[in-house]
């Protein structure tokens, strides 16, 4: 596991004299690059309309920030940190979250386009996604104990070996969950969506 992880602690003993430190600011339509955001530490900061897709996120970390109608897609946001970070209308298509520092990670998603991304293997214990569109996403291995998907499309989307006890499927929708190979003890279906966990068995329901 220690192998598979490369944590902050780790990236600043290596670049120790590279860091960067940044609180309370606020970046509204910019276009970021690896120059101005490797090995940089942001704080309480609001991104807004701004382009994070084309940066080098080695030794990155954002703690308490909020990022708002900001593009990520494609980025490739290995070893990034996110601490109560907190997306709103933003784009995360075909994003691989499995490669972030899963020592400090923590997530919410507000109206946000998560298609083809991928979360397997993560700890997404009480994340809450919200008026999300999240086709084809992967969440192969992950802990989504008491994770609610508040409105969200999951249409195509992976849970294979992963962990849905207590996890609210209440007002989703276009998801297919195989009970079998999952744990789903106490998690939540409006009785619309139990379809999308009868799927397996190719029944009529009406």
């Amino acid at each position: 596991m220690q192998a598979e992880v490369v944590s902050l602690v780790y990236l600043r003993f290596l670049y120790p004299m590279d860091s960067n430190y940044i609180l309370d600011k606020t970046f509204e339509q910019r276009i970021f690059d690896s120059a101005n955001i490797m090995h940089t530490d942001f704080e309480r900061c609001v991104f807004t309309d701004c382009d994070l897709s084309a940066c080098d996120y080695l030794g990155t970390s954002f703690t308490d920030c909020d990022f708002r109608s900001c593009n990520f897609e494609e980025a490739k946001i290995n070893y990034v940190a996110f601490r109560s970070a907190k997306f709103t209308d933003c784009n995360f298509t075909n994003v691989n979250f499995a490669m972030v520092d899963k020592l400090f990670f923590d997530i919410e998603f507000h109206g946000c386009k998560l298609n083809y991304a991928k979360f397997y293997t993560l700890q997404l214990k009480q994340t809450l996604f919200t008026d999300c569109t999240i086709l084809a996403a992967d969440f192969m291995d992950a802990n989504l104990k008491q994770a609610i998907f508040d409105n969200c499309d999951l249409y195509k989307s992976v849970f294979h070996n992963s962990d849905l006890s207590g996890c609210d499927f209440t007002t989703s929708f276009n998801f297919s969950i195989n009970p079998e190979k999952n744990k789903m003890k106490k998690a939540k279906f409006s009785r619309d969506g139990l379809k999308g966990l009868l799927e397996k068995f190719d029944l009529v329901v009406k």
